[in-house]
Formats: structure tokens, C-alpha cells, sequence
């Protein structure tokens, strides 16, 4: 049975972020992701998770300048240095809040940048970020991104990520298979997972609606048939719900919307 995490920066937008563990344990969720934890400290977070029965199950290690419209540092020839204490810092955060996986986001692509340069320094500090994120038994995952979402980011492809894992060859890289991105770039969905689920190599999924990236019910993919072929498949991972409830920020508009999560829970 699929198994669903809550993820805490697009949904419970009517919330304050540390109020939004309690609205999705309320909901029926066991797990949570999110994009970062780094506003607040560990400990805090840490309560939270305890006091509401919640596992962290995701989250991402630092961007960059996020703000300024930084995605990632990891094929950025000449920020090594910076990556690595963002890693550093992610496994930190990690063990404190038992999470077993970090996203290290790949990074736009340097205008001008020589793509040979751009690919090593990727390989290079994953291999750095796996080598450190080893000892303490967490996962690395690389997630292509649609290039609609998140023009020029480095990686967006299933078999470009799959080939870069058996270059990087260490056993804790996986791929972080998001199908809202994969639908828009590659469609084929089931074969995909046919595909590439079996290899071992995949280490999270993550679910939206198509086009617009509202609930998995809304849109051009069927998810129920998706859910029944991972089940089928012997998938015993989380399923993390990044998406916009097509409601908004308005009260409730999450939990109003999670009709379609109620046969699985």
C-alpha cells in the first residue's frame, strides 16, 4: 500500500509553517517533507514531529541563494566550498530529525559555462555529498525538474539521472522520481516506473497534478492507476504530496481537498 507524506511548503498554506504538522497529522498523514529546514532550529522541528506522530521523511539540502533565484549548487564550478558546508550542514539537520533522505538540488546552468566542467563539478561534489552522507545511513537523491518550472536547471531527465547514478557509483544516490516533472518532459509514466522502479534506484516519489500542479485528481494523469501499479510493484516507499491546493491559501483548502487520499489511507 502507497504510503503519503504530507509535503510542508505547498500544502496548510492557511497555516503558519510550524502549525502545519499538527493540520496534517489531523488529516491522516504519518510523514512529512519540505523544501528546507534551516529557518528554524532542530530541536524545534524535532518536537514538533514527536508531539504530532510524524516521520520526516525529506527535505532539501541548502539552494544557495534561494531567493535571488539560486536552485541548487551542485554543478556550479567554483562554489565547492559552499556546497560542501551546505551538505555538512543538511546531515546535521538530518540526524537530528532521523530523516533518511536529503535532495541535493542540481543548480541552473552557468550562462556560458563549458558543459564538461558543469558535469564534473556535479559528479564530483555528489560523490562528496554521498561519501559524507554514508556513515550515518542517508540517502542522497538527485530529482530532475521540468525546464516549464525551473528553466535551465541541470538535470530533467529519468535517464539522465539513472546514467549519472552509474557514474557517480556510490549505493545511496537515488533518484528522486517526481512524475508531475516527469509527465511534462517524458510522459509514458507507468513504463518509466516499469522501468526504472525494479533497478533499485529509486528512492522517493513525489505526486501533482498536470498541468497545473493542484491535486493529483485534477488533471491529465491517472494517479489511482499509478498507485495500484506501484503497490503491484512492490514500492514500499513514501509517496511525498508536493502540489498546490487548487484552493489556495484559503481556509481548509487542503484538507477539502483530499478526497482523493482517502481510499489509501
Amino acid at each position: 500500500m502507497p504510503r503519503f507524506a504530507a509535503n510542508m511548503s505547498m500544502l496548510y498554506n492557511d497555516v503558519d509553517f510550524l502549525d502545519r504538522f499538527a493540520a496534517a497529522a489531523r488529516d491522516g498523514f504519518q510523514a512529512v517533507e519540505y523544501l528546507f529546514p534551516y529557518a528554524y532550529s532542530a530541536q524545534e522541528l524535532s518536537e514538533r514531529l514527536q508531539a504530532n506522530g510524524l516521520q520526516q521523511v525529506l527535505f532539501n539540502a541548502p539552494p544557495g541563494n534561494w531567493d535571488a533565484g539560486e536552485r541548487g549548487l551542485a554543478c556550479l564550478p567554483g562554489r565547492e566550498a559552499e556546497f560542501r558546508e551546505g551538505i555538512a550542514k543538511a546531515i546535521d539537520y538530518a540526524k537530528a530529525l532521523q530523516c533518511p533522505r536529503i535532495h541535493v538540488m542540481a543548480g541552473l546552468v552557468p550562462q556560458g559555462a563549458d558543459a564538461a566542467m558543469v558535469r564534473a563539478t556535479y559528479i564530483a561534489n555528489v560523490r562528496h555529498a554521498a561519501e559524507q552522507a554514508a556513515p550515518h545511513g542517508l540517502q542522497i537523491l538527485l530529482e530532475p525538474i521540468n525546464g516549464r518550472d525551473m528553466p535551465g536547471f541541470f538535470l530533467s531527465r529519468q535517464d539522465q539521472a539513472h546514467t549519472l547514478i552509474a557514474e557517480i557509483g556510490a549505493a545511496n544516490v537515488k533518484v528522486q522520481m517526481d512524475l508531475y516533472h516527469c509527465q511534462i518532459v517524458e510522459g509514458d509514466l507507468a513504463m518509466k516506473v516499469r522501468q526504472y522502479l525494479p533497478t533499485g534506484n529509486v528512492g522517493h516519489f513525489q505526486i501533482a497534478g498536470v498541468p497545473e500542479r493542484h491535486e493529483p485528481d485534477v488533471g491529465e494523469i491517472n494517479y489511482t492507476y499509478l498507485f495500484q501499479l506501484l503497490d503491484n510493484l512492490g514500492y514500499e516507499g513514501w509517496i511525498g504530496c508536493e502540489y498546490r491546493p487548487a484552493r489556495g491559501a484559503a481556509a481548509h483548502a487542503t484538507s477539502d481537498g483530499l478526497g482523493w487520499l482517502k481510499p489509501w489511507l
